[in-house]
């Protein structure tokens, strides 16, 4: 069918403070890593054997996916890291520098490969991208969509001819620079020589470097412009409105877990809600373990992980609560993603918990 990679080793700066201390790819969705879902998703079109490189807080990502027997997969990894004075630090070697350094490694990239970015959602048809790359001949292709002329500033730009060939690939220009606005969405599909024009041992990335030298060679290098969601999580407003479009059922690929107990409100095991002293309006998630007291107000969209505490009197409204933590009484959430350490609001500012230049409490629910 076709070998699987996962470029999972970059910092996630843009997402702090989520990943402070968590792998961008292990952010959640659901309750479930973003990584998760592309798993189950190259699992589902007959991908079963996967690469990921891992760098920065990689522990997480093994000790979660380790074989991936879980998933009907075999997923290995690639650490990318160096010793500076009898230090390991990790030091990711771009995203085509990461996929060279496991072909030295092992030769693992022998047939035709897809590489999916571990910090985006997709429910792209895979088969048929790769049955259209074989059909055109190409030794690479980029999966493209088209966003509004300005958001091109953040992604990479694909000019290409009638046919789809690419001419020309810009990464990340400005709005009036920019050849088009069909955008690279970081799905990709080489063959093995693609990879052999990757110098070893160098940080060395595909937008920058690898897909500009394919065009200019005029080598068979292809875009696909097909329907599918794409959500990528590129900043902390990125993924509140993710969020936000999952819970109201947007993404018909993601369904909701636990019970519907009442239209648009679901609800895990062992929660206690007294359901007549409260107003919860979904589409609302509880997370098994919750305890939302008498008073309390929590409308939707909104994700209320497991093990939270929502104290009377306490409003939290289109916001997201990552597991245990506590709200206190009478405060009030909006739009905000809330853990036991910080919050951030929908624009990316952060507030932490205890500080007492601002008005709001909360807490960690499990003391």
């Amino acid at each position: 069918m076709a070998k699987g990679m996962i470029l999972a080793a970059g910092q996630g700066t843009r997402v702090r403070p989520l990943t402070k201390d968590l792998p961008k790819p292990m952010v959640p969705i659901l309750g479930k890593p973003v990584m998760e879902y592309l798993i189950e998703h190259m699992a589902r079109h007959g991908i079963t054997e996967i690469m990921v490189n891992v760098a920065y807080h990689h522990q997480r990502i093994e000790q979660y996916f380790g074989d991936g027997r879980r998933w009907g997969v075999e997923i290995g990894y690639s650490y990318e890291g160096v010793r500076e004075h009898g230090d390991i630090l990790p030091r990711p070697m771009g995203s085509a520098g990461g996929l060279r350094r496991i072909q030295d490694f092992s030769g693992f990239f022998d047939d035709t490969s897809i590489v999916l970015c571990g910090d985006a959602l997709i429910d792209l048809d895979i088969s048929a991208a790769l049955a259209e790359h074989r059909e055109k001949g190409a030794i690479a292709s980029i999966v493209g969509l088209q966003v509004p002329r300005e958001e091109v500033g953040s992604y990479g730009v694909v000019v290409a001819d009638d046919t789809g060939r690419i001419q020309a690939f810009q990464e990340k220009p400005r709005p009036e620079d920019a050849k088009s606005t069909l955008v690279s969405t970081g799905v990709y599909i080489f063959e093995p020589e693609v990879i052999a024009r990757v110098p070893p041992d160098t940080v060395y990335d595909f937008g920058s470097e690898l897909f500009p030298q394919l065009a200019a060679e005029g080598a068979p290098f292809f875009v696909q412009n097909r329907p599918f969601h794409w959500i990528d999580i590129g900043r902390v407003s990125d993924y509140w409105a993710v969020l936000q479009r999952v819970l109201r059922g947007e993404i018909g690929s993601l369904r909701m877990p636990g019970r519907e107990v009442r239209p648009g409100v679901w609800v895990g095991i062992n929660t206690r809600v007294p359901w007549d002293e409260v107003q919860i309006s979904g589409p609302v998630y509880i997370g098994s373990g919750v305890h939302i007291e008498p008073g309390a107000t929590v409308i939707g969209p909104a994700w209320i992980g497991h093990g939270c505490a929502v104290r009377e009197g306490a409003h939290v409204e289109r916001s997201v609560l990552f597991e245990y933590t506590r709200i206190a009484p009478h405060m009030r959430f909006e739009e905000m993603i809330v853990s036991r350490q910080y919050c951030v609001n929908r624009h990316g500012d952060t507030l932490y918990a205890g500080d007492d230049a601002h008005p709001l409490r909360w807490g960690d629910a499990r003391a």
